[in-house]
């Protein structure tokens, strides 16, 4: 596997353990094997970054992505002036429907969350502001991929798809010029949003939206 992007060798294997890390646990074994790295070195590399706590090990010993990277991504959302923008809608909607709301962006194969804001139900969806997920699952992503249904529909709706008893709603927000820069969710356990969550929710998910457009529009925030 080629490890240099940036030309600074052990920065670029450093991340590509972390991103090695990102699909699951992983063994010593496991990182020498998949990132084609000499045993020494791919040790050498994980313990450097378990020091800093951006790698820990699970009870099986192997290792996985840590705590200090949840600060980290939740900085970064922080640091993004969409999130900011959004919340006053993200918590009419939140407010509105009673269930947790979501604002995420796309980053290459995944989407990050810039902006959550949770439930006060007992149980409810958690997102964490930084989480990053698959953009091939969930109404989120099929609205940042701009799939042929939620470009016709103006909204997306998922159920049990990324993560089983969850259904959610997104709808796009766009820049005014045509393009998407984010997605507006609101999720929620099924038996509650039901196993049709776009009849109870699209219309204050696409509100919401349309806020947070018109933030964008005005001037109010700079789109990713």
């Amino acid at each position: 596997m080629e490890h240099t992007v940036s030309g600074v060798g052990v920065l670029d294997k450093s991340i590509a353990v972390l991103l090695r890390l990102e699909t699951g646990p992983a063994s010593l074994a496991d990182l020498v094997r998949d990132l084609e790295l000499s045993k020494p070195t791919a040790h050498r590399l994980a313990a450097a970054m378990e020091c800093h706590g951006l790698v820990r090990r699970d009870t099986g010993g192997r290792y996985v992505l840590g705590v200090r990277l949840v600060a980290l991504g939740r900085a970064a959302a922080e640091a993004l002036p969409l999130g900011t923008a959004a919340a006053p809608a993200l918590r009419e909607l939140r407010d509105q429907t009673g269930e947790s709301v979501q604002l995420y962006v796309a980053d290459g194969e995944r989407r990050v969350c810039v902006a959550a804001l949770e439930s006060p139900h007992g149980l409810r969806t958690i997102v964490a502001m930084g989480a990053s997920l698959p953009i091939n699952q969930g109404s989120a992503g099929k609205v940042l991929r701009s799939e042929p249904s939620a470009v016709r529909r103006g909204w997306a709706e998922s159920v049990g798809e990324r993560e089983a008893g969850v259904a959610s709603v997104s709808a796009p927000v766009g820049d005014g010029l045509g393009e998407v820069v984010a997605a507006v969710s609101v999720s929620g356990p099924i038996e509650r949003t039901t196993r049709n969550p776009g009849r109870k929710y699209a219309d204050a998910v696409l509100e919401a939206a349309r806020t947070i457009e018109a933030a964008i529009q005005a001037g109010n925030v700079a789109a990713p």
